[in-house]
C-alpha cells in the first residue's frame, strides 16, 4: 500500500523536537512512526503521521521546512529472510532504495521503503502476492 509521508528539515538546537511534537498533540495529529537522521547542524525528521496534509500545513505555519511525499509500505511477516524477499520482488523494477524504516501496527509490522516510483514498486509487490 501507498503512505504519505512527512519530511521536516530540523535545527539541531534543544527543545526543536519536544516542539514538533507539541504542535502536532495540539491538534490531534497522531505520529505512527518517526525516524531522525541528524548531523551537527540540522536533521531530516521522517514521519508517517494520522494526518499528513494537516500536519504539513500545521508545520509549515510555524517555520518549519516541510514536504509530503508517497512511499510504499509493505507488511512484513516474522521469518528471517522477509526483508529479503521483499527486496528482491522488486529488484527488477526499482532502481534505487533511498532508505527504509518500520511501521509498527498492531498485528504485524510494515516496512517503509523510499523508491523513485512507489506506484511501480506496489504493483511487483502485487504480482508476487504482497
Amino acid at each position: 500500500m501507498l503512505v504519505k509521508q512527512l519530511s521536516v528539515f530540523v535545527e539541531n538546537r534543544e527543545g526543536k523536537m519536544r516542539e514538533i511534537a507539541g504542535l502536532l498533540k495540539e491538534n490531534a495529529i497522531d505520529i505512527k512512526t518517526i525516524s531522525l537522521a541528524d548531523t551537527s547542524d540540522y536533521g531530516m525528521l521522517r514521519m508517517v503521521v494520522s494526518d499528513a496534509d494537516k500536519a504539513y500545513s500545521v508545520l509549515r505555519d510555524a517555520g518549519y521546512p516541510a514536504k509530503v511525499s508517497e512511499l510504499l509500505a509493505v507488511k512484513a511477516s516474522n521469518y528471517a529472510g522477509c526483508l529479503y524477499d521483499i527486496l528482491e520482488a522488486i529488484s527488477n523494477g526499482v532502481d534505487n532504495i533511498e532508505y527504509l524504516y518500520t511501521l509498527p501496527t498492531e498485528a504485524e509490522p510494515y516496512i517503509v521503503i523510499k523508491v523513485a516510483d512507489p506506484e511501480a514498486a506496489e504493483k511487483l509487490l502485487q504480482e508476487k502476492g504482497y
